[in-house]
């Protein structure tokens, strides 16, 4: 199998994954910058991410227009994955959530941070865009126009997730594997801090050599590709696994 023909069936799998995982909802995306060629990348059609197929992955520039035709429907938001890949050559996957353990966090001046070891690789600093900030407060909060998306990128600046205010987050991946682990456990972060917030008391965070440890593990080594194969079975996909 080719790297673009990997490339998609790995873009199918990570959309399964975050689905079963309730990281994506229906209207959540993910996507894979193209192995070859830097200045494009791949994204499914406007689809729910845990029905997408090979058939349903389109090929993109970072302006977020289709490679060739294409007449069916495309993600409104799309423009947020090519303004990350355009701002961060380092980063080759980027996903869109809404996940609601997150979202208190992009409306709340408590700061989001990694409290459990498993998100520690999410970074110390995890800012906040506001799209009221520089496109008023009139707008219904879609990432529509490229303009949005280098703006959220800015945001992002080198960290690898950024808040959404009222509306979700962007995180960030070296690998599509790399990205989805991460993802799989941001929610899971947000959980338990808020657990945590509702005890009192004292939060311990991660201290930040804990989370500069997390941040220089290979994202590629077979502890780290654990979770991808584990879940991907139990999203029933892992027949698209092999080859």
């Amino acid at each position: 199998m080719d790297a673009i023909d990997r490339a998609r069936r790995d873009l199918v799998v990570a959309n399964r994954i975050l689905a079963h995982q309730r990281v994506l909802d229906a209207y959540g995306h993910v996507s894979i910058r193209h192995p070859h060629d830097p200045t494009r990348h791949f994204l499914a059609r406007s689809l729910s991410p845990g029905i997408i197929a090979t058939d349903d992955i389109v090929e993109f520039t970072h302006d977020g227009v289709p490679v060739g035709r294409e007449a069916r429907p495309l993600y409104l938001e799309r423009f947020i994955h090519g303004a990350v890949y355009e701002a961060r050559p380092d980063i080759n996957a980027v996903l869109h959530a809404h996940a609601e353990d997150v979202l208190p966090f992009t409306i709340s001046s408590v700061p989001f941070r990694p409290v459990i070891q498993n998100a520690g690789d999410m970074g110390a600093s995890i800012p906040v865009w506001d799209i009221a900030d520089n496109f008023g407060t009139d707008t219904d909060l879609l990432v529509r126009t490229v303009a949005q998306g280098r703006d959220l990128a800015r945001t992002l600046s080198q960290n690898r997730l950024a808040l959404m205010r009222s509306h979700g987050f962007i995180s960030t991946g070296r690998t599509l594997n790399d990205l989805v682990r991460l993802s799989v456990f941001v929610p899971r972060n947000a959980r338990v801090l808020m657990a945590a917030m509702r005890l009192g008391g004292e939060i311990k965070g991660l201290h930040p050599g804990e989370i500069a440890a997390r941040l220089a593990i290979d994202p590629e080594s077979p502890a780290m590709r654990r979770g991808w194969e584990f879940w991907a079975t139990e999203a029933g996909c892992g027949d698209l696994l092999g080859g």
